[in-house]
């Protein structure tokens, strides 16, 4: 399925583009779900159907130990604690680029910079782009403040190495296809407006401040707060059996465990896993869930998190 327009965006409200970097101040939104109570232990496979719609926000550089209790990020918790989250998800190296690649490709393929795009700093063996292809499904990769679809160029606000899918030659190579693929944040506007216009994977990189990376830790949880109750609204999540993840792509250099929190109806209630898990675990889900093979030994060898759902 193809996607063509775009608008550029900078903390954005879902239902309207609005400049600048921060979100206004108002109390946090608790979600939509089930009234707080204490969080059960829980490692059971799903043994549900196949989910629809898998969103994935990243945000960035933050290990749990700053989010998880941090009443900067009330919005952030009170995902956590109405739905489902990990104790132990953790990144698997340094510095952003390479947990990026191995979220969506199971390899960093070697890569150990924040490289643009080019020449050795490619993936170009298997990818979850290719994967979903093939499987039938679609997928759109959508980045706020990015300023045309399919762009490398690094502005003030968005940066390419956020964006793993430009890095698949498989992507790249056809540009009306990676134009219609890897597109401007602001189009999610109307993706999310209906079950057939929304991507089966929608990959959502918030822009340098808005992810954390730049700017507060409050002003990346008001982002969240703005954008995530009318995800969990949509057509897709009240209709289908829809998820969203909120996750980090790092944590600090002495601590890289982060926060990944698992909400919507599909996502199990008031629950935790104390399981250990990487980003090839997020990315083995997707594979288990959607019946994709392992696309490394790496993603192979790790367990889906099937147990935070229901």
């Amino acid at each position: 399925m193809k996607w063509r327009t775009a608008l550029v965006g900078c903390g954005v409200l879902i239902a309207v583009a609005v400049t600048g970097c921060t979100a206004s101040q108002g109390a946090p939104v608790t979600p939509p779900g089930p009234s707080s109570s204490p969080l059960p232990q829980t490692d059971g496979p799903s043994g549900q159907a196949t989910l629809e719609h898998i969103v994935i926000i990243v945000e960035e550089n933050k290990p749990a130990t700053s989010i998880i209790g941090n009443p900067d990020a009330p919005y952030l918790n009170s995902l956590a604690q109405t739905y489902a989250q990990a104790d132990r998800y953790s990144a698997v190296t340094h510095p952003s680029l390479p947990n990026y690649l191995a979220l969506t490709s199971g390899t960093t393929t070697g890569i150990t910079s924040d490289c643009a795009p080019g020449g050795s700093c490619l993936v170009t063996g298997p990818n979850l782009a290719q994967a979903i292809d093939r499987s039938g499904r679609t997928w759109k990769m959508y980045a706020e403040s990015m300023t045309a679809p399919c762009s490398t160029a690094n502005t003030n606000t968005y940066a390419v190495k956020h964006n793993p899918f430009l890095y698949f030659p498989s992507v790249t190579t056809d540009r009306a296809y990676c134009s219609s693929h890897d597109v401007p944040y602001d189009r999610f506007v109307d993706d999310l407006a209906g079950t057939n216009t929304l991507p089966n994977l929608a990959f959502i990189s918030p822009n340098l401040c808005n992810d954390m990376h730049d700017c507060s830790i409050q002003t990346g949880d008001h982002w969240l707060q703005a954008n995530v109750p009318r995800i969990l609204s949509s057509p897709a999540f009240t209709s289908q059996r829809s998820l969203l993840v909120v996750t980090f792509d790092e944590g600090d250099a002495a601590d890289n465990t982060v926060a990944c929190v698992f909400a919507g109806p599909v996502a199990r209630s008031h629950t935790r896993s104390s399981t250990p898990f990487t980003h090839y675990s997020l990315l083995r889900t997707i594979e288990s869930e959607w019946g994709i093979a392992p696309l490394t030994g790496e993603d192979a060898a790790s367990t889906p998190m099937t147990a935070l759902l229901n």
